[in-house]
């Protein structure tokens, strides 16, 4: 196993060209895709699945804000494949790069903010300003208030990024342990073992939960602004 920490999350590279866009595009091969009248039961499990997020997290939207519905379930989706595939051994993850996240959160926030500017002008600035806020505390309050708005897509990226990187160090570190173990103790090396196990199922949930709370926080800051 390698020693170092940091190996899986360095861009990687093919025949000395970055490979990082190719890996990027290739979860969206592994969607099962149907050309039948009648599809086959995992494209009728990935459609529940589909419709089900999509009801749930366009039943507080009005109409102006369920036009974003192909984008989020877009967005869910990618998150959640390449977080999935991320886990695979000698795997990259793109959302274990802070740049990328960034990449995804900074237009997604931006446009929230703009169609909020462009259809509620009033309601939007009228954030920037509580009310019955006292005259002394006004320009405080709309400093703070614009520190705060400008930091929700810094947030958002840092926080994928967090998750997905504690994840995957993590799991290096006690497959790394368990390698050892392995000459020097049977029973540690069970113990380790499973506990690697329980840790990758866990990763796999939060690998999922990730790509919903990044795509729900983006659909409330939408919300907020249609």
């Amino acid at each position: 196993m390698n020693e170092n920490l940091f190996t899986s999350f360095t861009h990687p590279t093919l025949l000395g060209l970055p490979a990082v866009v190719p890996i990027i595009l290739f979860p969206t091969l592994l969607l099962p895709t149907s050309k039948y009248l009648i599809n086959n039961r995992l494209v009728t499990i990935q459609q529940n699945l589909i419709q089900l997020i999509v009801k749930q997290m366009m039943a507080i939207h009005n109409t102006k804000g369920q036009t974003w519905s192909l984008m989020l379930m877009s967005l869910i989706i990618f998150i959640a494949t390449t977080n999935l595939l991320g886990l695979l051994p000698h795997s990259f993850t793109p959302t274990a790069q802070l740049s990328m996240n960034l990449a995804m959160a900074i237009p997604l926030w931006a446009g929230t903010v703009i169609t909020g500017l462009r259809f509620k002008t009033k309601s939007s600035l009228a954030h920037f300003l509580p009310q019955g806020t006292p005259t002394p505390l006004i320009p405080m309050l709309v400093v703070i208030e614009t520190i705060s708005l400008f930091i929700q897509p810094v947030a958002l990226a840092v926080r994928l990024t967090a998750n997905i990187t504690a994840g995957h160090l993590l799991m290096h570190l006690i497959g790394s342990a368990t390698l050892v173990l392995s000459t020097i103790s049977f029973s540690m090396t069970s113990l380790t073992l499973m506990l690697l196990v329980l840790l990758t199922i866990l990763e796999m949930a939060v690998a999922l939960i990730q790509a919903y709370v990044f795509t729900l926080l983006v659909s409330l800051y939408l919300h907020d602004n249609t």
